[in-house]
């Protein structure tokens, strides 16, 4: 146990190491945006305290206020919402939704998806360092530098952004198939005014179909037990 916990301070010491940070990252935020269909983004925290997964931290947003699909302005929608909640949490007594706010903030994408970040950093007035993670784990994008950095492969600091990218991929994934299995369920009763779920369930179980359903005499519906 003793030796996990010394392993994972390594680790964290290498990415400030490597990141050129000013201390060890004990908290970090990742996000990610997830399109399902052409007009429907949800965006995903998932959160890394002291080298290990946070789950009761993560978070999902639904994006709200970007027509499409557009994960630039996506991206700094999500941040913005989440950098309100950082005064908030700071107030003394306050009920604090998170514990303290993250010493470094990783976005999966390269050099668009980072721009956003920052300008939603700086309109909020938060100085935490933030890097964005691009499709080749290894390149690592900073604000200030045109090129990415170049993580050495086998290095402590790759793996626990590797760690980081497979939670953050793990969790939009179990989201995505919560969804789709909602919409699988979905039936075009679900738009009539007055059908609830207890309706639907009966009329199901009189007519086995939507198509049968829609075969039968307004009497026979009408008959129908409930």
């Amino acid at each position: 146990h003793e030796q996990a916990r010394g392993r994972r301070r390594e680790a964290l010491a290498d990415l400030q190491a490597k990141l050129d940070l000013p201390a060890p990252p004990a908290r970090i935020e990742a996000y990610d945006i997830s399109n399902l269909g052409e007009t429907y983004a949800v965006a995903s925290m998932v959160v890394f305290e002291d080298g290990l997964p946070k789950r009761s931290d993560y978070r999902r947003f639904e994006i709200k206020g970007v027509p499409g699909q557009d994960d630039f302005a996506s991206m700094e929608e999500m941040l913005r919402r989440r950098l309100a909640r950082l005064p908030k949490d700071r107030e003394p007594g306050a009920r604090r939704r998170f514990a303290y706010p993250p010493s470094l903030i990783v976005v999966d994408g390269g050099r668009g998806q980072l721009s956003s970040a920052t300008k939603a950093l700086a309109d909020a007035d938060e100085h935490i360092p933030a890097i964005g993670l691009a499709k080749r784990l290894e390149e690592v994008y900073f604000p200030d530098r045109p090129d990415p950095l170049v993580i050495p492969r086998g290095s402590e600091a790759l793996f626990v952004l590797q760690h980081l990218r497979d939670e953050a991929h793990r969790f939009a994934i179990t989201y995505h198939r919560q969804k789709r299995g909602k919409r699988a369920l979905a039936s075009p009763l679900d738009d009539v005014a007055g059908v609830g779920p207890s309706r639907k369930k009966a009329l199901m179980k009189r007519f086995g179909s939507v198509a049968r359903m829609a075969r039968a005499s307004e009497d026979e519906i009408a008959s129908t037990p409930g």
